[in-house]
């Protein structure tokens, strides 16, 4: 008489019915094989089941690709979709000073930065009345500045799109904001020959919204537009 278990005969008939539903549970397929594995005694090595498990390895890694570049497909679209609907709301106004303040207003919240801040280089100082209106918005700084500033945390030659953490902002360009700025993009603005250059600084409280690791080709587009609408309000 045989020790051997057999199957009852209802699900004896169900698997025959339906053997596809057996080969797509893995739950399933994996006690057939473990059982198949220990039937066969612990000195015979099963190429096949070991060749299965690698297949099964290199089949989970590849989902964990497939799902990575979805994500980060998704994550770009999304960003694009914001930098597109920031430079609409940039090219709305008519007046240059409302144009400075959606800077600090709807564009930062498009843009889902808490501070956003226009800096340019002036041998004039910064007692203009329209610049003290502008406080919080632009920020008048002496020739050399924008260098100056982009290298004392990078170093090297100023790149058009600076990304990176920041323990102790710069209370010049935040004013009250700067207690609380923990990353900031800082993008290079060239207004044409014979111009200083500007630069437009978005900090974010969050530490990880900006940092060296992350692309800058969104930031690098939005910075060429927006120097493009420089130059044409200062011409």
């Amino acid at each position: 008489m045989s020790s051997s278990p057999k199957l009852e005969d209802d699900l004896r008939e169900a698997i025959i019915a339906k053997p596809d539903s057996i080969l797509d549970d893995q739950d399933v397929m994996h006690a057939l094989i473990a059982a198949n594995e220990k039937s066969m005694g612990g000195n015979i090595v099963d190429l096949r089941g070991i060749a299965m498990e690698r297949l099964e390895a290199r089949l989970d890694r590849l989902e964990d690709t497939h799902r990575s570049v979805i994500a980060a497909a998704y994550e770009n679209l999304a960003g694009t979709n914001l930098i597109h609907r920031a430079i609409l709301r940039l090219l709305d106004p008519t007046e240059f000073e409302v144009f400075l303040r959606n800077l600090g207003g709807e564009v930062a919240e498009i843009l889902r930065v808490d501070a956003v801040t226009l800096v340019l280089e002036s041998a004039q100082n910064d007692e203009d009345p329209a610049v003290q209106r502008l406080n919080g918005v632009l920020c008048v700084a002496e020739p050399g500045y924008i260098d100056r500033y982009l290298a004392q945390r990078n170093g090297g030659a100023p790149r058009q799109v600076t990304l990176r953490q920041v323990q102790n902002a710069s209370d010049r360009i935040y004013g009250q904001a700067a207690g609380w700025i923990r990353s900031e993009a800082c993008l290079r603005l060239d207004f044409g020959q014979g111009r200083l250059p500007g630069m437009l600084v978005m900090g974010a409280e969050d530490p990880h919204q900006f940092s060296p690791q992350q692309g800058t080709d969104l930031l690098g587009f939005f910075a060429g537009v927006f120097e493009r609408s420089m130059r044409h309000w200062l011409s």
